[in-house]
């Protein structure tokens, strides 16, 4: 192995003073929906709000007098970006980040707001590595690689090291897998700890690197998805032999599996992940049979979503839970259609929340009227009642 469980027992006591010893706690009502018994990992709570920390604070830590005045560069999608930048700044260290023009504004800003300066470049992290790789070259600046580097690896095992503390009995770990330093760091701690725990990484459907490169797969990698913060074409050099030896599985998980997990994280458990973060519940949603009745751990590696996707997937999931319906009604009235329509949903105790009322559109009766309604109801029961009483009155309804 690369890294040793003492390289990482050395990166603890290092970055200790400085980066927050988060804690591992039962999480009874997702226990409740999985079937297993799930523990939680807040690295939603470090300052950038990723475990990012760890790793890129232990490798400037590292770094020469000369290195420091130099300054460092580093290709993010937004986590490693806040770390790197956060602790560069603390340090009095210049960093410059390169990230894909695609990264949430949200991650850009907060990156600038720590002190980095950041460059956009293309539309993944291999076009934003080009251009980092380019700057070390071109003004001989030391690369912070995200996950393919050994103390960056080392620094992201420090946080196994706690949960093994915490809940020693943790049968499954599950992790989230971008370019593998996570998993690998935290593989080689738990291997060397606990040798009866096994390892089950995640990815998401669209970008199974990992899963293609220790199962010889030759699944497409690309496009967008939730998941930004592991959407990592390429795998670490040094990652990859540590996955291969000590990692038992990766599941593949798609955007609706990631979706169900920050909505059950946010309505059920009332803490706030970004896609990456929510991959391990994803996993469990997805594939329930390979976690039922065991005692599972899962990192919440990152909380930092965009709101405008985090809005989405809220209405979305009320959607699905049938809290919340849009109706197209038609209708031949000409007038007062509105008003009997809300008299009829109040009376059933629904609450209308959204209203497009138009006379003008071609798809509505040259004199009638065509009504878009959005309603909080309380389950599929109220939506069929109120549809079924709505169509007596005369009403088309077709549900959006």
């Amino acid at each position: 192995m690369s890294i040793t469980l003492a390289d990482i027992e050395e990166a603890h006591l290092a970055i200790a003073p400085f980066v927050l010893r988060t804690r591992t706690l039962p999480a009874p009502i997702l226990s409740s929906l999985t079937g297993a018994e799930v523990y939680l990992k807040y690295e939603n709570m470090q300052v950038t709000s990723s475990f990012k920390e760890r790793g890129a604070l232990w490798k400037l830590l590292s770094l020469s007098r000369a290195q420091r005045d130099r300054g460092v560069v580093t290709m993010s999608a937004g986590n490693h970006a806040q770390a790197v930048a956060r602790h560069a700044s603390r340090l009095c260290i210049p960093a410059t980040v390169v990230m894909p023009a695609t990264t949430p504004f949200v991650k850009i800003k907060a990156t600038e707001d720590f002190g980095a300066r950041v460059i956009l470049e293309g539309q993944s992290i291999a076009d934003a590595q080009q251009r980092a790789e380019s700057l070390v070259r071109e003004r001989d600046l030391t690369m912070v690689h995200p996950y393919d580097d050994q103390r960056v690896i080392a620094g992201q095992g420090t946080l196994a090291l706690e949960m093994i503390e915490d809940v020693p009995d943790i049968e499954i770990l599950i992790i989230p897998v971008g370019g593998g330093g996570l998993i690998a760091g935290c593989s080689v701690a738990v291997h060397a700890k606990r040798t009866n725990m096994e390892i089950i990484g995640v990815q998401s459907c669209l970008y199974p690197s990992m899963w293609n490169a220790i199962n010889h797969g030759q699944k497409p990698v690309g496009g967008l998805t939730l998941a930004e913060g592991i959407a990592v074409r390429n795998v670490g050099r040094l990652t990859e032999p540590i996955c291969r030896q000590l990692v038992s599985r990766i599941v593949l998980v798609d955007d609706t599996d990631l979706e169900r997990a920050i909505y059950s994280f946010l309505t059920l458990q009332k803490t706030m992940v970004e896609g990456a973060g929510a991959a391990g519940l994803a996993a469990m949603l997805a594939a329930p049979s390979l976690f039922r009745g065991r005692r599972v751990g899962l990192i919440l590696s990152g909380g930092n979503i965009d709101p405008r996707v985090l809005a989405t997937i809220t209405v979305r999931g009320l959607e699905r839970e049938a809290r919340i319906v849009t109706f197209n009604l038609t209708t031949n009235q000409e007038r007062n259609a509105l008003v009997e329509i809300s008299k009829r949903v109040e009376a059933l105790h629904g609450h209308i929340m959204e209203v497009h009322h138009s006379r003008l559109f071609l798809d509505a009766p040259s004199r009638g009227t065509s009504i878009q309604l959005t309603i909080e109801t309380a389950d599929e029961g109220h939506i069929a009642q109120i549809e079924r009483v709505l169509r007596a009155e005369g009403y088309q309804i077709r549900r959006l």
